[in-house]
């Protein structure tokens, strides 16, 4: 068997003289560019080169967003096209793993998908993050006049059950930082799991957690809070539903609930990157009273 000009040798020791290193070498440093100008040559344009304010985006999560643009990402993406003065445009995918992947990052017909992302954490890192433009914390729910009538911090509700002998049905989903702060507060007998991540990419665990609280089926849940205030506001009707903070622990760094929030753009876009921010820092006003306007809890850092 040939590779790369040299025989197959039996005894299993490579055997060629510097004349046949020298080529060998040519031929890779050669085929290496050859490689690295078809990369360059076939790199996707971006729709923002053209005018376009593409933003990558869930098809069904409220209060983010949605087909029918009526999440704040939404509206953020609306503010931010006026002030670049650029067409607005979406390219939708269910906001789960593999969402980078098939959007920001993910070319189609010599274009990137799509060019920016609203909504990631601070130093997200599957993506250039701008500077974080809010904070928000996890939220403690319950319905007043229920079982937890009363309670004003959610580090007192250990002791409120213990004292008052209150058999708490506490809904969450299976994993992520709601179930740490019931394991760290000793009340993780008490949870009734959800799933947190189904197949169906319509369904959102926290409304559904939401709606089961303000229909009496659990008695509280901790929900992320732009979700917790969104449908606290949408569900008053039905019940009102109190929120409360869930504050970061100071002895266990696990224990995180609070999080700034940035845009995302792919890396190596320094010049776009830097573009977002200027927009974002000089209209933080604005934005920030968009999330008042959809019962995101901002929280000052």
């Amino acid at each position: 068997m040939i590779i790369s000009g040299l025989p197959d040798n039996p005894t299993g020791k490579a055997r060629f003289n510097k004349a046949g290193l020298y080529n060998m070498k040519t031929r890779l440093l050669t085929l290496f560019t050859l490689i690295l100008c078809s990369v360059q040559l076939h790199a996707a344009q971006t729709y923002a080169s053209k005018g376009i304010l593409r933003v990558c985006a869930d098809p069904f999560m409220l209060p983010f967003s949605n087909t029918e643009g009526q999440g704040f990402e939404n509206r953020i993406s609306e503010f931010l096209a006026e002030k670049l003065d650029m067409e607005l445009e979406y390219e939708f995918f269910p906001q789960r793993m593999g969402f980078i992947r098939n959007t920001l990052k993910s070319e189609e017909g010599g274009l990137y998908k799509c060019d920016l992302v609203i909504n990631v954490p601070e130093n997200f890192e599957l993506a250039a993050t701008t500077d974080p433009y809010y904070t928000t914390t996890y939220m403690l729910a319950y319905v007043k006049g229920g079982k937890l009538d009363g309670l004003e911090k959610p580090e007192d509700l250990r002791n409120m059950v213990e004292s008052g002998n209150i058999d708490l049905n506490f809904g969450i989903t299976e994993r992520g930082p709601a179930q740490l702060w019931l394991f760290y507060n000793e009340l993780l007998q008490y949870m009734t799991p959800y799933q947190g991540q189904p197949g169906n990419p319509r369904y959102h665990p926290g409304q559904k957690l939401m709606e089961d609280l303000a229909a009496g089926k659990i008695d509280a849940t901790i929900v992320w809070g732009p979700t917790a205030g969104y449908y606290a506001d949408k569900l008053r009707d039905q019940a009102e539903i109190i929120l409360l903070p869930v504050k970061d622990s100071e002895e266990n760094a696990e224990a995180r609930y609070t999080y700034s929030m940035s845009m995302a753009v792919r890396y190596g876009e320094k010049e776009w990157k830097d573009q977002i921010n200027k927009v974002v820092q000089e209209n933080k006003a604005e934005i920030h009273r968009i999330l008042e306007d959809f019962g995101v809890p901002l929280i000052n850092k």
